[in-house]
């Protein structure tokens, strides 16, 4: 689409040049000196078009070597084209062709992001025309549409620029949302599967429960036990979890001591190789610990991933006296921090 923009203002604006230096060639009094007239129109053609094509395929502002050209030629095309002509003919259409020619090559330098350059083409328009014809005999030949030329080009691109700013944060915030989107159906999906995962392991034990009406022995009382706590880590601490996690929990539990798991997003925006470290060291810490409370919690903190609080009794009466674990996993390696 955009492309297409640009080629099709590109032929107008080459056809509308032309159409100018028709003007100019379609004299109808001999010029007194011919071959002013020809080198106006001569130069007109090169600058004009040189402004319009040069690098425009790669950009849309124009190179400012361009521009500096075209503000001559906004000079140098008037006062060729007027000392071409009898004074008496310099006020017929086709002498006063460079009004309008100038002022397409103000909307060109507008369009292709140069707008001090058109409004310094314009002034030079205005002031060679008025210094050649008068100001308000150039106003009545053309001078206040090519102002208004330029007034509207100025508008247009500014339109234009919030249009495609408009749409380009339209498109990130689509992208955005496709991406939320994205990952909260992954998300549930996992969330999904390791619930299943926890009935599947659970199923049984809960199963036995009910059959036998609550009255179990010691090992199935810890099966129970162990199967309840590793369904509520699942739905609570899914991040949190691999297999040597789960092992360190299990054995932590088996051994009396309780385990609450945590995760409040302490490992969002962290690559999967350094979540697998931290869970490695999660597992390598509770493997460590001999605390009878052990709370594992993942918050969204700009440094800590994961906090491991040991109490050394699940009961006891002096909470401030009975920490005995306070372990921190960073949310980057140590090894890797600036």
């Amino acid at each position: 689409m955009n492309r297409t923009v640009r080629s099709v203002a590109t032929s107008l604006a080459i056809g509308f040049a032309m159409y100018f230096a028709a003007r100019g060639v379609w004299w109808i009094e001999q010029p007194t000196a011919p071959l002013l007239m020809v080198a106006a129109i001569a130069l007109y053609l090169v600058v004009v078009n040189v402004a319009i094509l040069w690098g425009s395929a790669a950009a849309v502002r124009m190179p400012l070597w361009t521009g500096l050209v075209a503000l001559a030629a906004s000079v140098a095309v008037p006062s060729l084209a007027t000392h071409s002509l009898d004074p008496l003919s310099r006020t017929a259409p086709f002498a006063t062709w460079y009004i309008g020619g100038i002022g397409l090559l103000g909307v060109v330098c507008m369009v292709r992001r140069r707008p001090v350059i058109a409004v310094l083409s314009l002034l030079a328009l205005t002031i060679m025309s008025s210094v050649h014809l008068g100001f308000l005999v150039a106003l009545s030949l053309g001078l206040v549409g090519s102002i208004m030329w330029v007034a509207v080009a100025a508008l247009l691109v500014m339109f234009w620029d919030r249009a495609v700013r408009d749409t380009e944060r339209l498109a990130d915030i689509q992208q955005a949302v496709s991406a939320w989107h994205a990952t909260q159906q992954v998300r549930q999906r996992e969330r999904r599967l390791r619930t299943q995962f926890a009935l599947a392991v659970a199923g049984p034990v809960l199963s036995r429960t009910v059959a036998a009406h609550g009255v179990l022995d010691d090992a199935e009382r810890m099966d129970a036990r162990l199967a309840e706590g590793r369904l509520r880590d699942e739905l609570r601490g899914a991040d949190l979890l691999n297999d040597a996690v789960r092992d360190a929990i299990a054995d932590a539990r088996r051994g009396g001591a309780a385990v609450t798991v945590f995760d409040e997003g302490g490992l969002d925006a962290i690559d999967e190789a350094r979540r697998e470290e931290i869970r490695d060291e999660l597992a390598a810490v509770l493997r460590g610990s001999r605390a009878q409370r052990l709370i594992i919690r993942s918050a969204d903190d700009p440094v800590v991933a994961v906090t491991v609080v040991g109490r050394a009794a699940a009961g006891s009466s002096r909470d401030d006296d009975a920490v005995d674990l306070w372990h921190e996993i960073p949310r980057i390696a140590p090894t890797s921090r600036s």
